[in-house]
């Protein structure tokens, strides 16, 4: 990441760094090289949404809860706090999991969630029964295939304000002008 700044730093004062194709590959390998911007900004779920969220998915203390885009933990540390539940944030931002890491500690459920950097839509979401979102409707969609092939039947998902296109939800709920929606995997077919 400081070779990363050094160099855009290099571009801002009309210095034209060169990077050869040897030292690419190597940060690439190294997993210095930066990750691709967030999909969305970063907008905190309020407090009585993420409450209706945890109850319309009917969280549980044997729950494993995932938060797709999880900025700053708060989704899985109220699952943890509230319920008793398991949670992995999921989040590309390095600065939101560091903050995500915090608020986790302050709330003393370190040991029962976990927030990885990564691409929500490469990381394995397999071990979830429950996963939350906050994104666009176009990144649900584009999610949706992932979440119907990885998680098992039964598994509840849960979104913030945006819906899923044609995949109709179980369920619906108002909470201070934001709906929230609920869907079950279904069984697979065979």
């Amino acid at each position: 990441m400081k070779r990363r700044r050094f160099l855009v730093g290099l571009g801002a004062l009309g210095v034209a760094p060169v990077v050869s194709a040897q030292t690419t590959l190597h940060l690439l390998a190294q997993g210095t090289a930066a990750a691709r911007e967030p999909d969305v900004i970063f907008v905190p779920t309020p407090n009585d949404v993420v409450a209706k969220m945890l109850e319309m998915a009917m969280v549980t203390k044997s729950d494993t809860v995932y938060d797709l885009g999880c900025g700053d933990g708060r989704i899985v540390i109220a699952a943890a706090q509230k319920y008793g539940a398991r949670g992995v944030g999921v989040d590309i931002d390095p600065e939101r999991i560091a903050e995500a890491r915090v608020n986790a500690q302050q709330a003393v459920v370190s040991d029962r969630v976990r927030f990885v950097q990564g691409d929500l839509f490469e990381t394995d979401i397999s071990a979830a029964t429950v996963v939350t979102l906050y994104l666009l409707t176009e990144l649900n969609i584009k999610l949706r295939p992932k979440l119907l092939a990885e998680l098992k039947p039964g598994t509840r998902v849960v979104s913030h304000a945006f819906s899923m296109g044609e995949w109709k939800p179980e369920r619906t709920a108002e909470v201070s002008g934001s709906r929230v929606f609920l869907w079950r995997v279904p069984p697979r077919a065979g």
